[in-house]
């Protein structure tokens, strides 16, 4: 089994809006991806975010902590081949428009309400990560 370290983010905007991802069509989550060697988890999640969703104006509040799951199967639960340790950063912005850089692999990204997020998120570890978070 493969393990990767992984780094994203929850990003607010002014109305308190979360900035959620689709991935192929097939799955949502928060913005997060691949951290490359030489970059730090931060440097990773702010790349990540800009690439999932076009967000590049961010505004680090703080660290939210890792996580670790299975990467997400076709079907919604967990892919045992790879296992992923997710840190997560929380990040405000004043920029609405929204225009992922590889929208082949990340077709869209929206704003959602923060009620709505658990219940729009694929993969049951994502739920429970951002249902345990006080901001």
């Amino acid at each position: 089994m493969k393990h990767t370290q992984v780094a994203g983010g929850v990003v607010l905007n002014s109305r308190g809006e979360v900035l959620i991802t689709n991935r192929s069509n097939t799955s949502w989550s928060l913005p997060k991806g691949h951290i490359e060697d030489g970059e730090s988890a931060r440097e990773a999640s702010v790349r990540e975010i800009w690439e999932e969703t076009g967000v590049n104006d961010l505004v680090f509040v703080r660290d939210l902590g890792s996580y670790d799951r299975y990467r997400t199967s076709l079907d919604g639960g967990d892919d045992p081949s790879e296992l992923k340790t997710i840190h997560m950063f929380l990040y405000t912005t004043p920029q609405m428009e929204l225009a992922p850089t590889d929208s082949d692999v990340h077709p869209e990204a929206v704003w959602v309400s923060r009620e709505k997020v658990s219940e729009l998120l694929t993969h049951k570890k994502d739920k429970e990560f951002f249902d345990g978070l006080v901001f």
